[in-house]
């Protein structure tokens, strides 16, 4: 039984690992590619100041990556600059916020698992990690917000309800933009394979519901009528929302908002 996964391909050899595993082909055709922002001074300047802020809360693995891949080369860049007896206005000044000692003053929430999971491979364990893996969910975990400041590195086209909440609650929501989703290049074999017909298609994220329709109609195919009729398996309930909104049926939703809840989900589904 054929399973196209339509997640980032860097992303996709564990989800595809555990399809194949239960007994489905796994079959790649990503959609999106996550690119983190090479210049962003909000980040830098967020960075200086980590310690001023209540919660850093980190909605996505891809969060993770680029805030810590930043995080790092500020504090490389600081120390350079320490070790050669430079001072300035310019340099980055992370200090007790740019090395470990800044989590034991800022709370981390994950949104999910995974989230943290990428936290705790860099020494840091989420102080708060929601029982439903979706951004709603953080806001109890947070506490009293009024008057405090909350960092969320986040995708440039993320969702506004988590700030909004976070604002209604009396807190500070710092938005920043940490990387962007963008259109993959067609993956020719994964192509045909759709083509021929597959018994699932996968979404992770609202970001490859759009892509997956826009890149399929520029290949000749109705994305609302594949062949095969295939069962469509979204990982939560936003993601189903996006699919649902644009056109699509057949749909199922997975239980826990993970790619391993996607992995159960297609196992009690009807495919097999």
């Amino acid at each position: 039984m054929k399973v196209l996964i339509t997640r980032p391909r860097n992303q996709a050899d564990s989800f595809a690992s555990a399809l194949a595993e239960a007994g489905f082909e796994p079959i790649y055709f990503p959609v999106i590619e996550i690119r983190p922002f090479e210049e962003n001074v909000a980040l830098d300047r967020a960075i200086e100041k980590l310690d001023c802020y209540d919660w850093i809360v980190f909605t996505s693995v891809n969060g993770v990556d680029a805030f810590f891949e930043k995080l790092q080369f500020t504090t490389e860049r600081t120390e350079h600059t320490e070790n050669l007896g430079i001072s300035s206005v310019n340099s980055a000044r992370p200090g007790a916020a740019g090395r470990a000692g800044v989590f034991s003053v800022v709370k981390t929430a994950a949104i999910g698992p995974k989230t943290a999971t990428a936290l705790e491979a860099r020494g840091v364990m989420p102080d708060f990690v929601p029982d439903e893996y979706v951004a709603e969910a953080i806001l109890p975990g947070l506490g009293d917000l009024r008057g405090r400041w909350v960092l969320l590195p986040r995708a440039e086209i993320a969702r506004k309800a988590l700030p909004e909440a976070i604002l209604e609650a009396g807190g500070v929501a710092h938005e920043i933009a940490v990387y962007q989703t963008i259109p993959a290049e067609v993956d020719a074999d994964g192509l045909a394979t759709l083509k021929s017909g597959v018994e699932a298609v996968t979404f992770t994220s609202p970001s490859t519901v759009e892509n997956f329709i826009e890149i399929v109609r520029n290949a000749g195919l109705d994305p609302l009528s594949l062949p095969g009729n295939p069962k469509i398996a979204c990982i939560g309930p936003i993601t189903k929302k996006a699919a649902k909104e644009a056109g699509f049926s057949n749909l199922l939703v997975a239980e826990e908002y993970t790619t391993d809840g996607l992995v159960t989900l297609l196992c009690n589904s009807e495919i097999l």
